[in-house]
């Protein structure tokens, strides 16, 4: 059949009216095994015929196209779509939306070669066209500030925001993303600061990505370290420049002419010696050299004539994201071009959302937020992947669209994954002999730190210990964690959060391991220790009580006084305590005062009212669990 003659024929019936949009097969008219049909046993001439069609123009689809878009790009009707499609054997209608290989076949089928695209580089693409050069303004500058653990990075930021994060950090140490902005010489600077510890490598490049400028912090008494050279090396690949700010000069122990020859001999030449990169010499603890850094940051991001266009629908990337109990899922988001307006529609990867309020990085709501602007985002149906692309769609079915087909996809995949990793486990183990498996379930305040831990504890495996982080979530520890903890063997590891109730209490009965930490050292070295059977309990913590903050009181000279509920066991003068806020950890310390009434008392016990001030802490709010406790030296187990 020549080819030209072929192509008429197909979908003719449909052509001349006289049939129906979507014919069963049972109706096919008599000649339609001559055409493409799979369905009828000479359709091995399908692939012949596919192959005949000349290609005369090239198209564009995004990812879970839907029929009557593809129809509009193919400039064909929906129905002889639709017809094509039966053809194949696969039945649709209208809206439905097809897979890339589907929608590719069909675009051929019809003389058209189509690549696939997100959906996001489709609206960025078209936008982008869309694009007016008067309607560019310049925009705030995006700095990552990065750096060797504990070389000042947070601290150098607070000085600038003139607030005290640092202070906060368990053990004084950033374990996720944070995103502020700074007004210096009347114009808006925005700052990412990024985790220093090599255990963050992932979040530190998932800041470089985002960034117009890198502020690298090298301590004046320390000098060039190992996470330094890999914060130069993330700025280098993302094509970043670097500004040094030299910190620590206050020290008499600084030096930072030592500090520029170590840079100078890895290819940071400072520019008073003859080279092109910028170093300030800074003390964030004496808030000296501030001004100046900020004039260099500010310098260096005009030579790349940063611009976005604050008309458009707005795009971005997510830095942070975690379950709120109060709040829903929330996500820091830097907006990177156009408005993000609160009632915006948008898709998060495999997520829809619709902005139900938005807050800036004091806490503050705000009813937009401009290109350059990093802003908490509330409205999402599910956490998002920190790293993933937010994008706004004004059609909001189409953003639903997108989003339950990338789930779609995900749960295949997922299925897929699970079924064919259980067959190879099991010949793996069989074949291995002697593999020892130590499952893992991980579960942190923030996503970031879930796949930080999941990185670096599956890093931990030998040869005769395999570590498989069967799940891993942002929120706190749930009885379904828990079942899944005792049908796989598993141990649960939790991050800056506490198990709920119910599931401490099915823990117990299960006898299920959960072991909480708030720093990421000790999560490897407890695991390592595991691994090689040296791990020594020398402590055990044993829970007196817990209490629920249902009033707070200012006192001057006291501070804030918690009026509280006894729920359970009892609260001591002498006890430890921990401030659970949606079952993170927001507190460790002790009990400054305890009192029943106006009396100092030693203990309150269960289903009484007390009052409890917490030492060198104030931020205590309603709702809160205050949970008591103390440590128990036990025995070594002897040494076999």
């Amino acid at each position: 059949m020549h080819p030209t003659s072929a192509r008429p024929s197909v979908g003719g019936a449909l052509a001349t009216g006289g049939a129906p949009a979507v014919r069963p097969p049972s109706a096919r008219p008599l000649g339609q095994p001559f055409r493409r049909g799979p369905a009828v046993p000479m359709a091995p001439a399908r692939p012949l015929a596919l192959e005949e069609v000349p290609i005369t123009r090239k198209i564009v689809i995004s990812e879970g196209i839907a029929i009557k878009e593809l129809s509009e790009k193919l400039e064909a009707r929906a129905r002889d779509v639709i017809k094509r499609l039966l053809d194949k054997g696969i039945f649709a209608t209208i809206n439905q939306t097809l897979d890339g290989q589907t929608a590719v076949e069909v675009a051929r089928s019809f003389g058209a070669e189509a690549t696939i695209v997100s959906y996001e580089e489709e609206v960025l693409h078209e936008v982008e066209v869309a694009d007016r050069p008067e309607d560019l303004e310049p925009r705030a500058p995006v700095v990552t500030v990065m750096g060797h653990v504990d070389h000042g990075k947070t601290s150098l930021l607070d000085a600038l925001r003139k607030t005290n994060v640092a202070a906060h950090e368990a053990g004084g140490i950033t374990q996720s993303i944070g995103a502020y902005q700074v007004v210096g010489q009347g114009r808006k600077v925005t700052f990412i600061d990024t985790p220093g510890h090599e255990a963050f490598t992932l979040m530190r490049a998932r800041g470089a990505r985002v960034t117009d400028v890198v502020v690298l912090v090298v301590a004046a008494d320390d000098g060039v370290m190992p996470q330094t050279l890999e914060a130069i090396n993330h700025a280098r690949a993302a094509k970043v420049p670097i500004v040094v700010a030299i910190n620590k000069i206050d020290k008499p122990e600084a030096q930072p002419e030592r500090v520029k020859r170590q840079l100078a001999d890895h290819d940071l030449m400072p520019e008073e010696w003859g080279g092109q990169t910028v170093t300030v010499e800074v003390s964030a603890k004496q808030r000296q050299n501030l001004d100046l850094l900020l004039e260099m940051i500010l310098l260096v991001a005009d030579l790349q004539a940063l611009k976005a266009n604050p008309q458009r629908v707005a795009s971005g990337a997510v830095l942070e994201a975690k379950l709120d109990r109060g709040r829903g899922p929330v996500a820091t988001v830097l907006v990177q071009n156009g408005t993000l307006q609160i009632g915006d529609s948008f898709i998060v990867g495999a997520i829809y959302g619709k902005v139900r309020a938005l807050f800036d990085d004091r806490g503050r709501p705000v009813l937009e937020a401009p290109p350059s602007m990093p802003v908490e985002v509330l409205g999402l149906e599910d956490v998002p992947q920190a790293g993933d692309r937010f994008q706004v769609i004004e059609d909001t079915l189409k953003a639903r669209q997108i989003a339950l087909h990338r789930q779609a996809k995900l749960r295949e995949a997922a299925m897929a994954k699970t079924a064919r990793l259980t067959l190879e486990q099991l010949h793996a183990q069989l074949a291995a002999g002697d593999v020892k498996e130590l499952p893992l379930i991980i579960k942190a305040d923030v996503q970031g730190s879930v796949e930080v831990l999941s990185e670096t504890l599956v890093k931990l495996s030998t040869e005769r210990v395999k570590i498989k982080v069967i799940h891993a979530g942002a929120g706190a520890i749930t009885e379904s964690d828990v079942l899944l903890a005792s049908a796989s063997n598993a141990v649960i590891i939790g991050f800056n959060v506490r198990p709920e109730r119910k599931a401490t209490d099915l823990a117990q009965l299960e006898n299920v391991d959960i072991r909480l930490h708030t720093i990421i050292y000790n999560v490897t070295e407890e695991i390592k220790k595991a691994m090689v059977g040296l791990l020594a309990i020398t402590y055990k913590e044993t829970s007196l009580g817990r209490a629920e903050v249902r009033e707070t009181f200012r006192i001057t000279k006291v501070g804030t006084v918690a009026g509280c509920y006894i729920q359970d066991g009892k609260v001591t003068r002498d006890a430890q305590i921990r401030l659970l806020r949606d079952n993170v950890v927001v507190y460790e310390g002790k009990v400054h005062s305890l009192r029943r009434f106006k009396d100092d008392v030693a203990e309150v016990k269960s289903g009484t009212e007390c009052g409890i001030s917490l030492e060198n802490y104030n931020d205590v709010k309603v709702g809160d669990v205050i949970e008591a406790y103390v440590k128990e030296r036990v025995a070594e187990p002897a040494m076999v």
